[in-house]
């Protein structure tokens, strides 16, 4: 008996679908089992055989196509001399910091802007405050300054309800500079997104303040002087 090789090629291809679907409903399971309350963002094959990638936001792990075994670290393609892992994460953070409202973040804006930082803030944070002192030298340099808020100490703390006062401000940015030199901010209430940031930086990983992140996702954690942060984005 003769099979045409279209036949045989749909034959194949059916069961390889078969075997993918077996695949990603072990590996569901299994993630079910081990992350019973986490959402999950993808579940991806990686260029080593059997070994899939679970993107959690900004976190990753690694797990067999069996899913026995789970694994958490940095991928590492040592033929070209990069960092999977940490690719994967950049990509992850662009598309979170994408979705910032623009009437959201307190701006200052370079006039001549040639790029973007992000940067999570606390008001109650000596190289916060630093690194506010060199906005105006960032600015010239080209680069502009969305703040974010991060109230280390949690939104409904004293220094939340104060980073409220500067979100809802008539002049947010007047109101961050004075919150930051330790000055007073007139209380005032509106529709707020200090709690909404705040839970966007834990999910981008954010440990401390200043957390700064460039418009390729990189984060560099601390404060960093211009000329640093320039050098960072040139070397992007």
């Amino acid at each position: 008996m003769k099979f045409s090789p279209f036949l045989l090629l749909g034959i194949f291809i059916s069961s390889v679908a078969l075997a993918a679907d077996d695949r990603n409903a072990e590996l569901n399971a299994a993630l079910a089992r081990l992350l019973p309350d986490v959402e999950i963002d993808s579940v991806q094959a990686t260029p080593v055989d059997g070994l899939y990638q679970v993107v959690i936001g900004t976190d990753i792990i690694y797990m067999t196509g069996d899913g026995n075994y789970v694994f958490r670290g940095d991928l590492l393609d040592a033929n070209e001399r990069r960092n999977l892992t940490e690719e994967v994460r950049s990509n992850a953070r662009i598309k979170l910091l994408k979705t910032i409202a623009k009437d959201d973040y307190i701006e200052f804006a370079s006039q001549h802007a040639q790029d973007t930082i992000y940067v999570f803030t606390d008001v109650d944070c000596g190289y916060c405050r630093k690194l506010h002192l060199d906005v105006p030298t960032l600015n010239a340099l080209g680069i502009t300054v969305r703040y974010l808020a991060y109230p280390r100490t949690g939104t409904e703390s004293a220094i939340g309800r104060k980073m409220r006062h500067v979100w809802c401000a008539d002049n947010r940015q007047t109101a961050l500079t004075a919150a930051k030199n330790r000055e007073p901010v007139a209380a005032k209430s509106c529709d707020d997104p200090v709690a909404e940031q705040y839970a966007l930086g834990q999910k981008l990983g954010v440990r401390g303040t200043p957390a700064i992140y460039l418009q390729n996702g990189d984060m560099l954690p601390g404060y960093m002087p211009p000329d640093e942060i320039v050098s960072q984005i040139n070397n992007r």
